[in-house]
């Protein structure tokens, strides 16, 4: 139960931060760049926009999660008496090794070939103009880079392993992965309508002109104002648990907002602190997409366990994640460093 209750804090406590760029960030990046595109048309934001930040973070998720899981969790748990059976270790066929092998000369490769189109100075998915490696075509279509990383290999492996024979296994097994998909496919369709609404309507810029006048009349600024903002968007995740729809919802307003009072925040510094919020309280709600998968987990091994008991066990690790990581987020706002390429805490 120890190592469920760690496992969870690492992958979902610690969603918010990374040692690579994931699939998440562009997709942020992307609502990021269309809310600031209401207060300046012109602006862009990568999706390595926090990357530094993100990447220190991990260590803090590292250190934090340790820390709680022995210090708080383990000795709360006490002596396991659940009846779960020890599960047997099954050795791979041959035919599985061989296939495991080929599978990760194709990730080599791979990688291999998708450096060659940025590492070198004329690399064809540079920019052209200006020969960047942020601004240019390799990340715009960071998404379809990670796509092939993972479809490739997927591929190699079933070939060697013989569980793809024709294109229809093929056209089987993407049907049952994008089965889990749905839901999210229609949050996306509504997130995006919203997004428009807001543009076309003129709303967003209403919202944040005003919202913009308010915290200034009350003199919310800096690093209280920030802080609040982690909060809110913690309090926010514990009623809805995408990620991306709920940042299709909030960025229109609060990225605005944030771009016109004194001094003014670059979207980068918005979207890290809505990151460490979205992040700390996905531990203790139900509204967690995978939350229900954890106490059917759970339960496997402790059948008492239910909702309730998951949700006290991962409350040590969501106060202190949520008190280290806003510190850290001060410390940063403090040094004046940015988050990552072109992502400076100020808009110059």
């Amino acid at each position: 139960m120890a190592g469920l209750a760690a496992a969870f804090v690492g992958v979902s406590g610690g969603f918010g931060s990374n040692f690579f760029i994931g699939s998440i960030d562009p997709i942020l990046a992307g609502i990021s760049e269309t809310a600031a595109q209401i207060i300046i048309p012109d602006i862009s934001v990568n999706p390595a926009v926090n990357y530094y930040f993100m990447f220190i973070s991990s260590f803090l998720v590292i250190i934090v999660g340790t820390w709680v899981t022995e210090k708080i969790v383990e000795p709360r748990l006490g002596k396991y008496e659940g009846n779960a059976e020890r599960v047997p270790i099954v050795q791979l066929t041959p035919l599985e090794s061989k296939g495991l092998r080929w599978a990760g000369v194709s990730v080599l490769i791979t990688v291999a070939l998708l450096a060659l189109t940025v590492i070198p100075e004329n690399g064809i998915f540079r920019n052209p103009e200006t020969g960047s490696i942020l601004d240019s075509a390799f990340f715009d279509g960071i998404i379809i880079g990670i796509l092939v990383l993972f479809f490739i290999p997927g591929m190699v492996y079933g070939i060697v392993a013989g569980t793809i024979r024709n294109d229809k296994d093929v056209v089987k097994h993407i049907t049952k992965s994008m089965g889990g998909m749905a839901g999210y496919i229609v949050l996306v369709f509504f997130a995006a309508q919203f997004v428009y609404f807001f543009n076309y309507s003129n709303l967003g810029i209403i919202f944040a002109i005003n919202g913009a006048k308010t915290l200034q009349d009350i003199g919310l600024t800096g690093i209280p104002l920030i802080v609040g903002f982690v909060f809110l968007s913690a309090i926010i995740n514990m009623f809805m648990g995408s990620a991306s729809a709920k940042w299709a919802i909030m960025a229109p307003v609060f990225i605005p907002m944030l771009m016109l009072i004194d001094p003014p925040y670059h979207p980068g510094i918005t979207q890290a602190a809505f990151r460490i919020g979205d992040s700390v309280t996905n531990l203790i709600t139900p509204m967690m997409s995978y939350f229900a998968l954890i106490v059917t987990f759970a339960q496997k091994y402790d059948e008492r366990y239910g909702i309730g008991t998951i949700i006290s066990t991962m409350i040590p690790y969501s106060l202190v994640l949520t008190i280290a990581w806003t510190l850290l987020l001060v410390l940063w706002m403090m040094t004046g460093m940015p988050l990552g390429p072109d992502g400076p805490v100020f808009i110059q």
